[in-house]
């Protein structure tokens, strides 16, 4: 009866493998599967089952073909005798078990039972074949493709039971097989041999029995693994042909041949192409089929660069190479390997800083001309210039709107035109002009009716089952926000919507959202600035709404103030908005403006260049060697009065020479990619050893703010983004953010690695501007070290132990490998939207994949330099503080701002501000003093009442000023980034110009502030404090310039400056009109008295101020050239004898004889003579004549009026004497 059953269940796996619907069945045996077999005494133990099951398998190393390798890989069978078996086994403890692959004609079925599944061996599998290098690319899509099968296969085993009878051994006279199976149509083959997979199973387990792999089921899932392989490649040859037969398709193709042959004989070619034609990634891999290997393709933003490498790269096969990539700020994908490179214009512009001839290009494709940004403008100047030098160069322009006439006026004879048709489908045009209702709205915000009536007029025509989305094009943030809440809220009822908001300050994880399909029955509506203008396409667009305008920055050089401003848009873009609708099919294009507005528009846009300020250009353009600024050949040049204005302003800064000359500090400002006034900040931070905090600073103030709009609407951000601000002002609440973020980073290395990710959520920050901070700080660092303004610092990692080492070496693989597997993986494929009008996925969305940019954070800094950042990032003493507000203060000057005198009794939305240009500006609403406005205003306690003075502005010792970083107008004019600095102290300490009256009670800094003191001694001390603290600065400067030792005067001026920035002084300030300055100077001819020696700088040769009169003692002080009031006279009245505290001696003299009698005291002091110079105090005046005061036992040298004032003293009292 044994023997029957043996061979019965032969039998019926015999049956069972020749059936056609298993293929070659995973149950088959062979003699040499045979001889694997050990001896097998009893039954498994159940109770150990699961637990050996679940063991982790050791390393691969051990499961080789040594002698202690014959125990593994048992297969199930029980129909072999004791003795077989011994002998078996006997065989295998000598020579070792048989992994050759089997051969058709010796082999056996095996009993497999029917709910036998590969996905329960989905971990033994997956160590089998998936280990690294990895067999496939996508593990996860092959176990889907498992599952298929075996579903498909089961089906077929059931519903064909007659196929069973067959063989699928059974071969022809030629070797063919008779029976058709799947597997012989698969052109691949695994170069990897059956023994070598097997030798990686874990060791055989007799108490695991039938739940173990066997040899011959890796060799079935072999064989599924070729068919997926085989499957996967007949996909991608389907798509290439389709890739292929769409490029073949392009406008662009037809004219392949006549660009690549302008390319060869001509400098320069101009291709227009329209809206559709394939020319930003078609006309890359032209050339480089053509032979060009060095091809550089400028983009005006980002997203765009990183867009068209990805879709260029595959195109031409090579996703997961290096022959295309991209460079943009804080990113790059190129190595030595790279043939085509998309690159921003403004890197671009830097690379030719190191390298003039841009030799490592042979080719420029500069796409998207049309839109004049400043870099781009810069840019076909620089390169017109380098076409004379370099014959070998090739440029090509590229646009849809391009004014072919102006470029190939500028580039006369040597350019070529090349004309390319769109592709666009048939538009409709509708205009809807807006009502007056709808223009009178005056509320806050956007009024977005008139786009949910286009909403609705969608809805109602055209039905749910015809595809096609809707793209809206608005000017701004503010406008897409009010949009996408009322889209939202109308979504609400017909849930036939999917909004989606499209603007660059998103993530590129959200912007890709747009790119993704909207379900069956549901439209996308993308709400867009204009950026889905040019830059990228959005497939499936059918409807577009035009709102006809667009917010461009412009730049008030008169006010020194920024404009984002809405305008109207020209023709060229009205089109390019249009042809968006015509992409994929017949559309319709919605203008909320009339005929006649469009009419109206300008042809072109507006260049930039004519609209933002040229300091840093022109700064740029010094440094590479251009001659004069005024005769560079723009395509069309600014006007002549601004660049004059650049100019003035780079000599103001210390950037330029009286001849246009790069001074030191602009060779330093001009390799720093930052704004003056931050290049400036950095310097200045290295000369007083506080480059650390101020490289944290200016790297926090060169990014977009981390802080959302959640963080000062939504209360719970708000409760928790209190702790981080500081009542100084903002750039010190940036850097305390900064400092905490990476205080988080720091406590969650080795743990959960999204927590700062939830730590920024909660309070409504955006985590990727943290990241950005740090590179830049990187960058300033290695800058500063370049121009030898900073030491190189001892790196944390060189004090690390041995130990210490390896885990970081590890954590390093580790990290380098996350990187390799996030950059080789897939492009995100195209999904399915999700109908979500409560937004609650959105969270479970963030926290999958890896997060590149904490790995790459990782990979930059470990432990110690995060903490070494840490501390860099931190302010501890008042003194630090202090220094760091007046480095960063000496960069923003002059951008102060005055408060409104009657600020006192106004609420905190309606308090008022005064720069030198621009009177009543605001607050920003997002700033610390926007919604703590009473930091900045007097307390009672702290203003002073003098005797005898009566004043409209109050004395005190607290008065304040606000320094910024950006005078910004949008709805009304904001003053961005502010910090509170004290005012006198500031004023004196950077003011270009000082202006005095007889007894420097009265001050005029540079114009526009008025200080009086009750005191004129006070003021007195200040001026020659600061007058010192200028020239210890200017010398300390060159000095470190001229890299010499300048630590103990360093020392010296920051013990000088922490003193004066604390020193208590009353006094008043007063904003100047223009009728008050009218009336407030002598004049030349006026005040000119010889002062030798100098008092305020013995170096400098005091002169008469030729615009104002008064002597000009300093190069920023001018003396005694304001016009008495009735205020000075009374205190020149008041004034009371002056008694020397070195001499000990009292006189009657004026401010500047005192300050000269002082100078020469501590002369004296110094060398330690006690003679008493019997010299005047100063040169003798025309009308002066020696005078012998029989009481002072002294000769001096007087005038009439002096004599006079001198017996009057006298005979005062003997007190007096």
């Amino acid at each position: 009866m044994e023997g029957d059953r043996k061979y019965r269940r032969l039998d019926e796996s015999k049956q069972r493998s020749n059936s056609p619907e298993y293929g070659s069945s995973f149950s088959r045996y062979s003699d040499n599967d045979r001889k694997r077999k050990k001896y097998y005494d009893g039954g498994s133990s159940s109770s150990s089952h699961k637990t050996k099951r679940d063991k982790i398998y050791p390393s691969y190393e051990r499961y080789g073909s040594s002698s202690s390798a014959c125990k593994k890989h048992e297969e199930r069978s029980h129909f072999y005798n004791r003795d077989e078996r011994l002998k078996k086994t006997q065989r295998q403890s000598v020579h070792g078990p048989d992994y050759s692959d089997t051969s058709p004609d010796k082999r056996e079925k095996l009993d497999t039972p029917a709910d036998f599944s590969f996905c329960d061996y989905r971990r033994e599998l997956n160590r089998v074949f998936f280990y690294e290098p990895s067999l496939v690319q996508d593990v996860e899509d092959l176990w889907k493709f498992v599952k298929k099968y075996e579903a498909v296969q089961k089906k077929k085993s059931e519903s064909n039971q007659s196929s069973k009878d067959r063989g699928t051994d059974q071969l022809n006279e030629l070797g063919l097989p008779m029976v058709f199976n799947k597997h012989d149509l698969v052109n691949i083959e695994l170069s990897i041999k059956n023994r070598d997979l097997c030798a990686r199973l874990p060791p055989y387990d007799p108490d695991l029995d039938d739940n173990q792999l066997s040899p011959t089921h890796i060799s079935e899932f072999r064989k599924i693994v070729q068919l997926y392989l085989g499957f996967k490649q007949k996909e991608n040859f389907l798509k290439l042909q389709k890739l292929r037969e769409s490029q073949a398709n392009l406008p662009v193709a037809q004219h392949r041949d006549e660009i690549i042959e302008a390319v060869k004989n001509e400098s320069v070619v101009i291709i227009a192409g329209d809206t559709g034609c394939g020319k930003s990634t078609q006309v890359p891999q032209y050339l480089l089929k053509a032979g060009f290997n060095k091809i550089a393709c400028t983009q005006p933003r980002r997203i765009a660069c990183i867009a068209l490498s990805k879709r260029v790269a595959y195109e031409t096969l090579n996703e997961y190479g290096s022959e295309v990539g991209y460079q943009i700020r804080f990113e790059r994908r190129r190595d030595q390997h790279t043939r085509i490179v998309f690159i921003t214009e403004g890197l671009l512009l830097r690379q030719m800083s190191s390298d003039d001839s841009l030799s490592t290009y042979d080719v420029l494709v500069l796409d998207e001309v049309h839109e004049r940004h400043l870099h781009g403008d810069f840019l076909l100047g620089v390169l017109k210039c380098l076409l004379h030098q370099r014959k070998d160069l090739k440029l090509v322009l590229m646009s849809a709107t391009i004014n072919i006439k102006l470029f190939s006026d500028y580039f006369g004879d040597v350019a070529r035109v090349i004309q390319v048709p769109g592709r666009l489908h048939p538009i409709k045009l509708q205009y809807f002009p807006l009502s007056v209702e709808d223009r009178a709205t005056k509320s806050e915000r956007f009024n977005a009716m008139p786009y949910l009536r286009i909403l609705q007029l969608i809805d109602s025509k055209y039905p749910n089952d015809e595809r096609g989305d809707l793209l809206v094009f608005l000017s701004g943030m503010s406008e897409i926000q009010a949009v996408v809440d009322a889209a939202k809220e109308y979504n609400m009822k017909k849930k036939t919507w999917i909004v989606l908001a499209l603007h660059s300050t998103l993530s590129l994880a959200e912007q890709d959202k747009v790119f993704d399909y909207a379900p069956e029955g549901t439209r996308k509506c993308v709400v867009s600035t204009n950026i889905a203008e040019t830059s990228i396409t959005i497939d499936g667009i059918r409807f577009v709404v035009d709102s006809g305008k667009v917010k461009e920055m412009s730049y008030d050089p008169v006010n020194k103030m920024q404009r984002l401003k809405e305008f109207w848009i020209s023709k060229a873009s009205a089109e390019q908005r249009k042809g968006r609708a015509g992409r994929t099919g017949p559309g319709v294009c919605f203008r909320l403006y009339s005929e006649e507005e469009y009419q109206a528009l300008e042809k072109y846009s507006t260049p930039e260049l004519q609209r933002v300020p040229l300091d840093s250009l022109l700064l740029q353009m010094v440094s590479m060697g251009l001659p004069d600024a005024r005769k560079f050949p723009f395509i069309e040049p600014p006007p002549m009065e601004r660049i004059e204005n650049a100019i003035l302003s780079l000599k103001q800064q210390g950037a330029l020479t009286s001849c246009e000359k790069l001074t030191s500090m602009g060779k330093m400002l001009a390799r720093l990619p930052v704004d003056i006034p931050l290049g400036k900040m950095l310097i200045m931070g290295s000369l007083f050893h506080q480059a650390q905090p101020v490289l944290s600073l200016a790297a926090a103030l060169s990014v977009q703010t981390p802080f959302t709009n959640r963080a000062f609407r939504d209360p719970e951000c708000e409760n928790a983004r209190k702790s981080l601000e500081s009542d100084h002002g903002d750039p010190i609440t940036l850097l305390n953010a900064l400092r905490e973020w990476l205080e988080e980073k720091n406590h969650s290395r080795g743990s959960d690695r999204s927590g700062t990710r939830i730590w920024c959520k909660r309070r409504g920050l955006e985590e990727q501007r943290f990241y950005e901070m740090t590179k830049l700080r990187t960058q300033f660092k290695d800058l500063l070290q370049d121009c030898g303004l900073l030491k190189d610092l001892e790196q944390p990692n060189e004090k690390m132990t041995s130990s210490e080492r390896a885990m970081r070496h590890g954590e390093l693989k580790l990290l380098r490998s996350m990187k390799r597997e996030y950059q080789n993986a897939a492009p995100r494929k195209r999904t399915l939207l999700k109908v979500d009008p409560f937004e609650v996925c959105g969270e479970d969305e963030e926290k999958q994949g890896v997060d590149i940019k904490d790995v790459e954070f990782r990979m930059r800094n470990d432990s110690n330099q995060v903490q070494s950042l840490l501390t860099g990032s931190s302010a501890c003493s008042y003194k630090d503080l202090m220094m760091l507000k007046v480095i960063l203060c000496s960069g923003l000057y002059p951008q102060l701002a005055i408060a409104d005198e009657f600020n006192y009794c106004k609420t905190t939305s309606e308090q008022l501000f005064h720069t030198q240009k621009k009177p009543y500006v605001a607050l920003h609403p997002m700033s610390v003093f926007g919604n703590n406005p009473k930091t900045l205003q007097l307390e009672d306690s702290e203003i002073v009442t003098i005797e005898g003075k009566r004043s409209k502005q109050p004395f005190s010792a607290k008065h304040q000023l606000i320094s910024y970083m950006t005078l910004l107008e949008t709805t009304k004019p904001y003053l961005m980034n502010t910090m509170r600095m004290p005012a006198a102290q500031t004023l004196l300490l950077f003011s270009q110009d000082i202006h005095t009256n007889f007894n420097l009670s009265r001050l005029v800094c540079d114009s526009w502030l008025q200080l009086d003191f009750p005191l004129p001694l006070a003021a007195e001390t200040l001026l020659i404090k600061v007058a010192h603290i200028q020239y210890l600065w200017e010398k300390l400067l060159q000095m470190r310039l001229e890299d010499k030792e300048t630590y103990i005067l360093e020392r010296e001026l920051t013990e000088e400056i922490i003193l004066f920035m604390r020193s208590e002084v009353v006094y008043s300030i007063k904003r100047l009109l223009a009728a008050d300055l009218k009336v407030m100077y002598v004049g030349m001819g006026y005040n000119e008295e010889t002062i030798n020696p100098n008092p305020f700088q013995e170096d400098f040769e005091a002169h008469p101020n030729a615009s104002i009169g008064g002597m000009q003692v300093t190069a920023r002080i001018t003396y005694n050239c304001l016009l008495e009031t009735s205020f000075d006279s009374k205190a020149l009245e008041d004034e009371c004898p002056w008694r020397c505290d070195h001499c000990e001696e009292t006189f009657n003299v004026s401010p500047v004889q005192r300050l000269q009698h002082r100078q020469t005291c501590r002369k004296t002091d110094i060398k330690g003579d006690d003679v008493v110079s019997q010299e005047p105090l100063t040169p003798r005046k025309p009308n002066s004549k020696a005078f012998e005061c029989s009481d002072c036992k002294r000769t001096y040298y007087f005038t009439p009026v002096e004599i006079l004032k001198h017996k009057k003293q006298h005979a005062a009292g003997p007190s007096s004497t």
